[in-house]
């Protein structure tokens, strides 16, 4: 581990905390939630960076105007409710192992950019002010509410020896636009993911950065750097509040076992699985993160989490940053880049995650931080000529399989174009509330620095329908 970045990083850690500010509490703890008879073991969320367009992939609207519909077609399922668009056959052959949840909404309550998208579909918050004021400009936020994995991770009992909350292959987006709503926020930096750095280069490597040691690093010199840090930490306490430091250090107490484990690299060791199979998930980068999600849900770790990561070299193509954000040319972006990398590694690993018993006792999302436009033309990218779709936060699908869920149905209704919610809107806190549900948190209570009791999550429902 670089000395330098090391105490660089811990430095500039507890400098923001110390301007923080304080976590408002309501008024009394809350009461339990309800949870599943057998809750999940593992989480994976697989987040389409960009806004998945869900009109062009599984809540298609044949019937509507050709300005609406565009110019995919529907195709039949192995899920008796489910229709998939044509360019996601191999997906097609696993619907009967998810269900897909249409309709979700944000009710007018972000702002239609990335960012408060991201935040509150990550936290199941609406976003506050400071996005409508700020837009992509906003920063995370010491006081934000937490990602919903850091409060799976705080909740369930602690990995013996793995990170309990684990973010692969990159951290969106690009500083200085780091996306809010994916750190722990006020419960402490201490819950925050871990992650593994993955590039287009070289799929098979996956770097720690916050776990991984430098080249001539030896255990002795290792523990002395222990000591050191021990030292300057100490040193630093009187300059901050004690909480906030001791955040800080059991995320460094952390590294240091991480680092000792000989477990940490044998979960991080892709190269071990069988080259068929990382065929059929597919050489990518993306496919190679969902397989080293699968690994860590076999080595037990509560939450994983895969940001789809944007290849710029189709940025100028799709006028995006090269993902899932099609302002431009939508129906080739899909069509030749996006849907069969995305079909081939997600179904490879439904199918994986079957084929080994760990589906059942696995929650699997796939969700994105909003919809496309249901009517095709953005301004932006030359209106009707350029063949794009704009944001859209009035509905989006997200799809969610494993621990217990009963596959090949359908929640959630939306209008005959795709628009809005036809009957019932979904928001993301519902989503948020049923990923709690799965994974049995029943306490949703934490304490601010003054050990006053706050709700994590106080609003939204589980959608209980989906299970059984």
């Amino acid at each position: 581990m670089d000395r330098r970045a090391f105490i660089t990083g811990s430095t500039m850690g507890l400098a923001s905390l110390r301007c923080a500010p304080g976590v408002r509490a309501s008024t009394g703890p809350a009461l339990p939630a309800a949870t599943l008879s057998k809750p999940a073991k593992s989480t994976v969320l697989f987040f389409l960076c960009g806004g998945a367009s869900h009109i062009d992939m599984w809540d298609m609207k044949p019937e509507a105007p050709m300005e609406y519909r565009g110019e995919f077609k529907p195709i039949r399922t192995t899920g008796a409710d489910i229709r998939l668009c044509e360019h996601l056959p191999l997906l097609a052959k696993q619907a009967h192992h998810f269900a897909m949840v249409h309709g979700v909404t944000d009710s007018g309550r972000a702002t239609g950019d990335h960012h408060a998208g991201y935040y509150y579909n990550l936290t199941g918050h609406a976003p506050d002010p400071t996005f409508k004021q700020q837009g992509n400009d906003r920063r995370p936020y010491p006081e934000d509410w937490p990602y919903m994995g850091s409060v799976v991770g705080m909740k369930r009992p602690q990995h013996p020896t793995l990170p309990q909350v684990i973010t692969l292959p990159h951290k969106p987006s690009k500083l200085p636009f780091t996306r809010p709503g994916q750190f722990a926020g006020r419960i402490g930096l201490e819950h925050d993911p871990f992650y593994l750095v993955g590039n287009f280069n070289e799929p098979l490597k996956f770097d720690a950065p916050t776990i991984s040691m430098s080249g001539g690093m030896t255990a002795a010199r290792m523990h002395d750097r222990r000591g050191l840090l021990q030292a300057l930490n100490e040193s630093q306490s009187g300059l901050d509040h004690e909480i906030q430091v001791r955040g800080l250090l059991k995320q460094q107490e952390r590294a240091f076992q991480l680092l000792s484990s000989s477990s940490t690299t044998s979960a991080f060791d892709i190269k071990s699985e069988p080259a068929a199979l990382r065929e059929r998930y597919g050489n990518t980068i993306n496919g190679m993160s969902l397989l080293m999600a699968r690994r860590l849900v076999e080595a037990g770790v509560p939450f994983v989490t895969v940001f789809w990561k944007e290849d710029e070299s189709i940025a100028a193509k799709c006028k995006s940053a090269g993902g899932w954000d099609t302002h431009g040319d939508n129906f080739n972006c899909l069509r030749k880049y996006l849907l069969p990398q995305f079909d081939r590694a997600f179904s490879a690993f439904l199918e994986d995650l079957s084929g080994r018993g760990l589906l059942d006792e696995t929650l699997v999302l796939v969700t994105s931080e909003m919809g496309r436009k249901p009517k095709v033309g953005d301004v932006r990218s030359g209106g009707n000529i350029g063949a794009g779709r704009d944001h859209w936060t009035e509905c989006m699908s997200v799809l969610m399989a494993g621990a217990g869920i009963r596959g090949g149905q359908v929640v959630g209704e939306t209008d005959a174009k795709a628009e809005q919610p036809k009957d019932r809107p979904i928001r993301p806190e519902d989503i948020t509330k049923t990923v709690y549900y799965a994974m049995g948190i029943k306490d949703l209570t934490a304490q601010d620095k003054l050990g006053r009791p706050y709700d994590l999550l106080e609003e939204g429902k589980p959608l209980v329908e989906l299970f059984g």
